[in-house]
């Protein structure tokens, strides 16, 4: 829609709005340095809008907050749109001058009004309309998303909806605004800007152009297939129909952190030949043929990108234990050894200046430069470039921003009387996704010990669960035990876990059903109940 895939604006920027519209987001808990500057924004004298199905902390402090139910994200958007085409509260210049397909999108709202939105989110109406007007009124007003908008089967439509809100608004090309998603890992943008996708090479270039192909095959020296990839999703479809018959994974844990995991585990005990990179141990380390220990960040040279674009340096502290080493030697050995002529490469350095030569947003950044100046924000298309603070300020770089009429699709699995809660997952403060890490240390450890399931009081009452009772979430694909967690932060009729824990894995519970798009699986929204158990403590600990 816009013509980059990363945050439009810069983190130090938040400070200065004055509307934050955080969506889908435990900002807090998963994101908290990005979670400071919102804090410092709101002390400010920002406004703050939240919107998510479970309460959190910055729900406290928000001016408005949209408790919708899961996975009516759609109506929601498109509702706010609604208010904001009838109440007159468009910039019709920008739409004029910098965009298309406005009109599919007013056409698509249209039924969208703040009262049907109510009956379908669960959100008043009056408190949609405040929130359009609230969005709207502000210039420096920034819209924040992360996994809560994506991992649905309809991911991709929630975020044409935030699109839509921004380029209605004219919110774009300008300090403290535009439309962020923060990125879940400290460099999961620098891995999709290297190329870590189905879809591209290094800097965002499509597989599918024959010129860009031709490029990377004289740089490479190899031939290169004009098909794009297949994305994860559909790979753990193969692997669970035998199709997939080896496999190279690194830094994931994917039997802890895919949805519907005991289908990964069967694909896994099928793949015939199974490569895990890794620095510590994990459940998926357990089914690999071969295993090649990997050093952390503190043990290599390189660089990491971060949420809003922005190249910074790692640098070598203390040397890997063992036979542990750098990812791009180990790559690099196993290139060569399957009979690729990949070079000897010496340092980082050398990598990422054929990146750059290779990348037209990279080509002004080089470790030198960021050594003597500081990490730089791509595009950065030349060395006397001081880097780009956000985006689109002369003009969405895709030319014509291309507005999207989206229509709302219930999720791929609602409740039942045999499963009538909903469950979504997430994260937590003090575990870090399938708790690689986090669970070597005894701090973490120490402030939570265990998996459990947050409960609104009144399901709890019902089912005669009190906080602190053992209780099996069952859904359509798994059953798995855990604590109950007593709370009137989550809906009447909803559940909430994290996924970190190997010995209660979530995962077993959540629908591997894709967003069509990309194949995220759809970890938001699935169906359970829960089955009081009679085990004790004791018989629970052996």
């Amino acid at each position: 829609m816009l013509g980059a895939g990363a945050m439009t604006n810069s983190i130090p920027e938040i400070r200065d709005a004055e509307v934050l519209f955080v969506i889908g987001s435990n900002t807090t808990e998963a994101h908290p340095i990005i979670a400071m500057e919102m804090k410092r924004a709101v002390r400010n004298g920002a406004q703050l809008i939240v919107a998510d199905p479970r309460a959190i902390w910055l729900s406290d402090i928000a001016t408005i907050y949209m408790q919708l139910k899961p996975g009516t994200d759609v109506w929601l958007l498109n509702a706010l749109a609604h208010v904001l085409i009838n109440e007159g509260l468009t910039d019709n210049d920008f739409i004029l001058n910098h965009t298309e397909n406005f009109e599919a999108v007013v056409e698509a709202v249209r039924d969208y009004t703040p009262e049907s939105a109510e009956e379908v989110t669960g959100v008043a109406a009056d408190l949609i309309r405040k929130a359009a007007r609230l969005y709207a009124s502000r210039r420096k007003a920034g819209i924040y998303y992360t996994l809560g908008i994506t991992e649905h089967t309809h991911g991709t439509d929630n975020v044409y909806g935030l699109a839509n809100l921004v380029l209605m608004t004219g919110h774009l090309g300008l300090p403290s605004a535009g439309l962020n998603p923060l990125r879940g890992q400290n460099n999961v943008q620098g891995a999709n800007d290297a190329g870590a996708s189905p879809l591209y090479y290094p800097g965002y270039q499509r597989v599918e152009d024959e010129g860009v192909r031709e490029k990377f095959e004289e740089a490479w020296g190899a031939s290169l297939s004009p098909e794009n990839g297949i994305n994860l999703n559909v790979m753990m479809a193969e692997m669970a129909e035998g199709n997939l018959k080896g496999m190279y994974v690194m830094g994931e844990d994917i039997v802890l952190s895919e949805p519907n995991a005991s289908k990964i585990e069967r694909g896994l005990n099928q793949c015939e030949f199974l490569v895990v990179q890794d620095i510590f141990e994990n459940e998926t380390l357990r089914y690999a043929d071969v295993i090649l220990p990997a050093a952390c960040f503190a043990e290599k040279d390189g660089v990491f990108t971060n949420s809003d674009r922005r190249v910074q340096r790692v640098r070598k502290a203390v040397d890997p234990p063992g036979q542990a080493r750098a990812d791009w030697e180990v790559l690099g050995d196993v290139a060569r050894a399957a009979g690729y002529g990949m070079p000897h490469y010496t340092h980082p350095r050398e990598i990422y200046a054929e990146m750059a030569a290779l990348s037209p947003k990279f080509s002004g950044i080089s470790h030198e430069r960021i050594e003597a100046e500081g990490g730089l924000q791509w595009p950065c298309p030349d060395a006397n470039h001081p880097g780009t603070q956000y985006l689109h300020q002369e003009g969405p770089l895709i030319g014509k921003a291309q507005f999207q009429a989206i229509s709302y699709r219930p999720s791929a699995e609602l409740p039942s009387d045999d499963y009538p809660l909903v469950l979504s997952t997430g994260r937590t403060l003090y575990h870090y996704n399938t708790a690689t890490q986090t669970r070597c240390d005894a701090g973490p450890m120490a402030h939570q010990p265990e998996c459990f399931v947050q409960v609104h009081k009144r399901d709890a009452r019902k089912r005669d669960l009190r906080h602190g009772d053992l209780v099996v979430v069952v859904s359509r694909r798994g059953r798995v035990e855990c604590r109950v967690h007593v709370t009137d932060k989550v809906r009447p009729g909803c559940v909430w876990m994290p996924f970190h824990f190997a010995e209660s894995p979530t995962n077993k519970l959540t629908n591997d059903a894709g967003d069509s798009v990309t194949g995220t699986g759809e970890y938001k929204v699935c169906a359970v109940r829960l089955e009081k158990t009679d085990r004790t403590e004791e018989t629970r600990s052996v």
